[in-house]
């Protein structure tokens, strides 16, 4: 039986180098993009305001946010599934560090990610995205 997409909101982030911001949850392998599953009555935006500040303790800068489209693809950490991931470039402000369910962060370069384990989305999605 065809199994739902796992519906989430996922933020690009860059910072002054041109560098994008992956997380790594906890007992995970795979580096992915912030973000995560809406609640009952949010939007995407309140979704990933209330996902960036649990997980990076950071706040989206207000009139920052840019879709930057819907993308179905292998889900990186639940086998079988597909993940459906709005996906919106931000800015942020506050001092960012690995919270809540998230062990790692890393910064890299889009155009040279180097030997880093990443998910799905973020390597046919979202480094291309931040490339061009």
């Amino acid at each position: 039986m065809y199994a739902e997409p796992i519906r989430i909101v996922a933020a690009l982030i860059r910072d002054r180098e041109g560098r994008v911001l992956l997380v790594r949850k906890r007992g995970t392998a795979a580096f992915m993009q912030p973000g995560g599953k809406r609640d009952a009555g949010e939007d995407d935006v309140a979704a990933l305001s209330r996902e960036l500040d649990e997980e990076l303790g950071c706040s989206v800068v207000p009139g920052t946010v840019a879709a930057l489209g819907t993308f179905e693809c292998v889900a990186a950490n639940e086998p079988d599934r597909q993940v459906n991931a709005a996906v919106y470039a931000v800015d942020v402000t506050g001092d960012i560090a690995a919270c809540a369910e998230i062990d790692e962060i890393a910064w890299i370069d889009p155009s040279s990610p180097g030997d880093i384990h990443l998910a799905p989305l973020t390597r046919d999605h979202v480094l291309p995205l931040a490339r061009a």
